[in-house]
Protein backbone atom coordinates (compact mmCIF):
# COMPACT_ATOMS: atom_id res chain seq x y z
CA UNK A 1 0.00 0.00 0.00
CA UNK A 2 1.46 3.38 -1.06
CA UNK A 3 1.30 6.65 0.87
CA UNK A 4 -1.57 7.94 -1.30
CA UNK A 5 -3.77 4.88 -0.74
CA UNK A 6 -6.14 5.12 2.25
CA UNK A 7 -5.96 2.68 5.12
CA UNK A 8 -8.75 0.30 6.03
CA UNK A 9 -9.96 2.53 8.89
CA UNK A 10 -10.02 5.60 6.62
CA UNK A 11 -11.98 3.69 3.97
CA UNK A 12 -14.54 2.51 6.57
CA UNK A 13 -14.97 6.05 7.95
CA UNK A 14 -15.34 7.45 4.44
CA UNK A 15 -17.99 4.98 3.28
CA UNK A 16 -20.01 5.17 6.49
CA UNK A 17 -20.00 8.97 6.66
CA UNK A 18 -20.54 9.29 2.90
CA UNK A 19 -23.63 7.07 3.02
CA UNK A 20 -24.97 8.95 6.05
CA UNK A 21 -24.32 12.30 4.35
CA UNK A 22 -26.22 11.28 1.21
CA UNK A 23 -29.05 9.86 3.34
CA UNK A 24 -29.24 13.14 5.28
CA UNK A 25 -29.34 15.14 2.05
CA UNK A 26 -32.17 12.97 0.72
CA UNK A 27 -34.02 13.33 4.00
CA UNK A 28 -33.64 17.12 3.71
CA UNK A 29 -35.24 17.10 0.27
CA UNK A 30 -37.97 14.55 0.93
CA UNK A 31 -39.11 15.73 4.39
CA UNK A 32 -42.47 17.47 4.39
CA UNK A 33 -41.85 19.34 7.66
CA UNK A 34 -39.41 22.21 7.91
CA UNK A 35 -38.17 21.17 11.36
CA UNK A 36 -37.40 17.65 10.14
CA UNK A 37 -35.50 19.08 7.17
CA UNK A 38 -33.41 21.24 9.52
CA UNK A 39 -32.56 18.19 11.64
CA UNK A 40 -31.53 16.27 8.52
CA UNK A 41 -29.23 19.15 7.59
CA UNK A 42 -27.61 18.97 11.03
CA UNK A 43 -27.14 15.22 10.60
CA UNK A 44 -25.46 15.78 7.23
CA UNK A 45 -23.17 18.49 8.59
CA UNK A 46 -21.98 16.28 11.44
CA UNK A 47 -21.01 13.53 9.01
CA UNK A 48 -19.20 16.05 6.80
CA UNK A 49 -17.28 17.24 9.86
CA UNK A 50 -16.16 13.66 10.54
CA UNK A 51 -14.96 13.40 6.94
CA UNK A 52 -12.95 16.61 7.35
CA UNK A 53 -11.36 15.31 10.54
CA UNK A 54 -10.49 12.00 8.89
CA UNK A 55 -8.80 13.83 6.01
CA UNK A 56 -6.37 15.86 8.14
CA UNK A 57 -8.51 19.00 8.21
CA UNK A 58 -9.24 19.51 11.93
CA UNK A 59 -9.98 23.22 11.61
CA UNK A 60 -12.64 22.64 8.95
CA UNK A 61 -14.16 19.83 11.02
CA UNK A 62 -14.43 21.97 14.15
CA UNK A 63 -15.83 24.93 12.19
CA UNK A 64 -18.37 22.61 10.55
CA UNK A 65 -19.64 21.49 13.97
CA UNK A 66 -19.34 24.72 15.97
CA UNK A 67 -20.39 27.30 13.37
CA UNK A 68 -22.73 25.50 11.00
CA UNK A 69 -24.21 22.69 13.09
CA UNK A 70 -24.16 24.62 16.36
CA UNK A 71 -24.87 28.22 15.36
CA UNK A 72 -26.42 28.38 11.90
CA UNK A 73 -28.73 25.39 12.41
CA UNK A 74 -29.86 26.71 15.79
CA UNK A 75 -30.64 30.01 14.07
CA UNK A 76 -32.77 28.18 11.50
CA UNK A 77 -34.63 26.25 14.20
CA UNK A 78 -35.16 29.45 16.20
CA UNK A 79 -36.67 31.16 13.16
CA UNK A 80 -38.93 28.17 12.52
CA UNK A 81 -40.15 28.20 16.13
CA UNK A 82 -40.79 31.97 16.11
CA UNK A 83 -42.45 32.16 12.69
CA UNK A 84 -44.31 28.86 13.09
CA UNK A 85 -43.89 27.32 9.64
CA UNK A 86 -45.83 24.07 9.39
CA UNK A 87 -46.09 21.43 6.65
CA UNK A 88 -48.93 23.22 4.86
CA UNK A 89 -47.03 26.51 4.68
CA UNK A 90 -43.81 24.89 3.45
CA UNK A 91 -45.54 23.50 0.34
CA UNK A 92 -47.11 26.78 -0.76
CA UNK A 93 -45.22 28.93 -3.28
CA UNK A 94 -45.16 32.44 -1.88
CA UNK A 95 -43.10 33.75 -4.84
CA UNK A 96 -44.16 33.23 -8.42
CA UNK A 97 -41.83 30.89 -10.31
CA UNK A 98 -39.65 29.97 -7.33
CA UNK A 99 -39.94 26.25 -8.11
CA UNK A 100 -38.62 26.77 -11.66
CA UNK A 101 -35.74 28.89 -10.38
CA UNK A 102 -34.95 26.24 -7.77
CA UNK A 103 -34.82 23.51 -10.41
CA UNK A 104 -32.53 25.59 -12.64
CA UNK A 105 -30.20 26.34 -9.73
CA UNK A 106 -30.12 22.67 -8.79
CA UNK A 107 -29.22 21.68 -12.36
CA UNK A 108 -26.50 24.32 -12.49
CA UNK A 109 -25.06 23.25 -9.15
CA UNK A 110 -25.09 19.62 -10.26
CA UNK A 111 -23.24 20.57 -13.44
CA UNK A 112 -20.57 22.37 -11.42
CA UNK A 113 -20.18 19.31 -9.21
CA UNK A 114 -19.79 17.04 -12.22
CA UNK A 115 -17.11 19.26 -13.75
CA UNK A 116 -15.34 19.61 -10.40
CA UNK A 117 -15.30 15.90 -9.64
CA UNK A 118 -14.36 15.09 -13.24
CA UNK A 119 -11.47 17.56 -13.18
CA UNK A 120 -10.22 16.12 -9.91
CA UNK A 121 -10.32 12.56 -11.27
CA UNK A 122 -8.72 13.32 -14.65
CA UNK A 123 -6.19 15.94 -13.52
CA UNK A 124 -2.97 15.66 -11.59
CA UNK A 125 -2.71 12.95 -8.93
CA UNK A 126 -3.84 13.98 -5.48
CA UNK A 127 -1.10 14.68 -2.97
CA UNK A 128 -3.33 14.67 0.13
CA UNK A 129 -4.11 17.35 2.68
CA UNK A 130 -0.91 16.74 4.61
CA UNK A 131 1.19 18.00 1.72
CA UNK A 132 -1.21 20.89 1.07
CA UNK A 133 -1.11 21.94 4.73
CA UNK A 134 2.67 21.74 4.92
CA UNK A 135 3.00 24.16 2.00
CA UNK A 136 1.68 27.06 4.13
CA UNK A 137 2.65 25.80 7.56
CA UNK A 138 -0.64 24.20 8.64
CA UNK A 139 -4.31 23.73 7.95
CA UNK A 140 -5.39 27.08 9.43
CA UNK A 141 -2.72 29.00 7.56
CA UNK A 142 -3.60 27.30 4.27
CA UNK A 143 -7.31 28.09 4.66
CA UNK A 144 -6.56 31.70 5.57
CA UNK A 145 -4.37 32.11 2.51
CA UNK A 146 -7.14 30.78 0.21
CA UNK A 147 -9.94 32.75 1.88
CA UNK A 148 -8.17 36.11 1.74
CA UNK A 149 -6.64 35.73 -1.70
CA UNK A 150 -8.33 33.52 -4.31
CA UNK A 151 -11.74 33.17 -2.64
CA UNK A 152 -12.04 36.59 -1.03
CA UNK A 153 -14.99 37.69 -3.19
CA UNK A 154 -16.89 34.45 -2.57
CA UNK A 155 -16.18 34.74 1.15
CA UNK A 156 -17.58 38.27 1.27
CA UNK A 157 -20.67 37.23 -0.71
CA UNK A 158 -21.38 34.40 1.73
CA UNK A 159 -20.96 36.80 4.67
CA UNK A 160 -23.44 39.20 3.05
CA UNK A 161 -25.91 36.34 2.53
CA UNK A 162 -25.68 35.34 6.19
CA UNK A 163 -26.29 38.93 7.30
CA UNK A 164 -29.26 39.15 4.93
CA UNK A 165 -30.65 35.90 6.34
CA UNK A 166 -30.36 37.25 9.89
CA UNK A 167 -32.16 40.47 8.90
CA UNK A 168 -34.83 38.42 7.10
CA UNK A 169 -35.39 36.40 10.26
CA UNK A 170 -35.89 39.61 12.23
CA UNK A 171 -38.38 40.90 9.66
CA UNK A 172 -40.35 37.64 9.67
CA UNK A 173 -40.45 37.50 13.46
CA UNK A 174 -41.56 41.14 13.77
CA UNK A 175 -45.22 41.75 14.59
CA UNK A 176 -46.85 45.08 13.85
CA UNK A 177 -48.51 46.71 16.87
CA UNK A 178 -51.63 48.56 15.75
CA UNK A 179 -52.47 49.94 19.20
CA UNK A 180 -50.26 51.35 21.94
CA UNK A 181 -49.16 48.88 24.58
CA UNK A 182 -51.28 49.00 27.72
CA UNK A 183 -49.57 50.15 30.88
CA UNK A 184 -49.71 48.37 34.23
CA UNK A 185 -52.03 51.05 35.56
CA UNK A 186 -54.52 50.54 32.73
CA UNK A 187 -54.47 46.77 33.21
CA UNK A 188 -55.15 47.13 36.95
CA UNK A 189 -58.02 49.57 36.37
CA UNK A 190 -59.55 47.23 33.78
CA UNK A 191 -59.48 44.32 36.25
CA UNK A 192 -61.43 46.34 38.83
CA UNK A 193 -63.95 47.71 36.30
CA UNK A 194 -64.84 44.24 34.99
CA UNK A 195 -65.84 43.09 38.47
CA UNK A 196 -63.37 40.23 38.51
CA UNK A 197 -61.92 39.33 41.90
CA UNK A 198 -58.76 41.51 41.81
CA UNK A 199 -57.01 40.01 44.82
CA UNK A 200 -55.98 36.37 45.30
CA UNK A 201 -58.92 34.11 46.14
CA UNK A 202 -59.36 33.14 49.79
CA UNK A 203 -57.88 29.79 50.66
CA UNK A 204 -60.15 26.90 51.65
CA UNK A 205 -60.26 25.67 55.23
CA UNK A 206 -61.28 27.26 58.52
CA UNK A 207 -58.44 28.85 60.51
CA UNK A 208 -56.09 26.23 59.03
CA UNK A 209 -57.88 23.53 61.07
CA UNK A 210 -59.07 21.75 57.96
CA UNK A 211 -57.18 21.56 54.65
CA UNK A 212 -59.94 20.01 52.55
CA UNK A 213 -60.75 21.95 49.39
CA UNK A 214 -64.46 21.49 49.97
CA UNK A 215 -64.36 23.50 53.23
CA UNK A 216 -65.02 27.18 52.47
CA UNK A 217 -62.95 29.90 54.02
CA UNK A 218 -64.37 32.55 56.31
CA UNK A 219 -64.39 36.27 55.74
CA UNK A 220 -63.47 38.73 58.53
CA UNK A 221 -67.15 39.17 59.41
CA UNK A 222 -67.55 35.41 59.91
CA UNK A 223 -69.52 34.78 56.73
CA UNK A 224 -68.67 31.95 54.39
CA UNK A 225 -66.60 32.73 51.26
CA UNK A 226 -67.95 30.22 48.76
CA UNK A 227 -65.55 31.53 46.14
CA UNK A 228 -62.74 29.81 48.05
CA UNK A 229 -64.11 26.42 46.98
CA UNK A 230 -63.43 25.25 43.40
CA UNK A 231 -66.25 25.79 40.92
CA UNK A 232 -66.97 22.10 40.19
CA UNK A 233 -67.52 21.41 43.89
CA UNK A 234 -69.82 24.42 44.20
CA UNK A 235 -71.78 23.28 41.15
CA UNK A 236 -72.35 19.84 42.70
CA UNK A 237 -73.22 21.31 46.08
CA UNK A 238 -70.33 19.50 47.77
CA UNK A 239 -69.47 22.24 50.23
CA UNK A 240 -68.48 20.95 53.67
CA UNK A 241 -70.44 22.73 56.42
CA UNK A 242 -68.41 25.03 58.63
CA UNK A 243 -67.58 23.61 62.05
CA UNK A 244 -68.89 26.40 64.28
CA UNK A 245 -67.65 24.59 67.38
CA UNK A 246 -64.08 24.62 66.13
CA UNK A 247 -64.41 28.31 65.36
CA UNK A 248 -65.73 29.07 68.85
CA UNK A 249 -62.90 27.07 70.39
CA UNK A 250 -60.30 28.95 68.33
CA UNK A 251 -61.79 32.31 69.38
CA UNK A 252 -61.81 31.28 73.01
CA UNK A 253 -58.22 30.16 72.89
CA UNK A 254 -57.15 33.39 71.22
CA UNK A 255 -58.93 35.40 73.97
CA UNK A 256 -57.23 33.39 76.72
CA UNK A 257 -60.46 31.71 77.84
CA UNK A 258 -60.99 28.05 78.59
CA UNK A 259 -61.93 26.08 75.52
CA UNK A 260 -65.02 23.93 75.46
CA UNK A 261 -64.69 20.20 75.62
CA UNK A 262 -65.81 17.90 72.83
CA UNK A 263 -69.06 17.08 74.59
CA UNK A 264 -69.99 20.74 75.14
CA UNK A 265 -68.85 22.01 71.76
CA UNK A 266 -71.61 23.15 69.42
CA UNK A 267 -71.99 20.77 66.54
CA UNK A 268 -71.73 21.73 62.90
CA UNK A 269 -74.76 22.32 60.76
CA UNK A 270 -74.57 18.83 59.28
CA UNK A 271 -77.66 16.62 59.28
CA UNK A 272 -75.47 13.53 59.30
CA UNK A 273 -73.69 14.48 62.58
CA UNK A 274 -75.22 13.22 65.79
CA UNK A 275 -75.59 15.55 68.79
CA UNK A 276 -72.49 15.83 70.87
CA UNK A 277 -70.29 14.26 68.17
CA UNK A 278 -67.39 16.47 67.07
CA UNK A 279 -67.04 17.28 63.39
Amino acid sequence: MTDTEPSTAEAIVFWVCAIFSVAGALGLILSRRAVHSALWVAFTMINLAVLYLANSAPFLGMVQIIVYTGAVMMLFLFVLMVVGVDSSDSLVETLRGQRVVGILLAVGFGTLLIFGVGGALTGMPAVGLDAANSEYGGNVEGIARLLFSEYLLAFEIVAALLITAALGALVLAHRERWAPKRTQREISQERFREGIHPAPLPAPGVYARHNAVDTPGLLPDGSVAEISVPGPLRARGDLRPVDTGAIAEAIALSDGEQALGPADRPVADDPGTSPGEPK
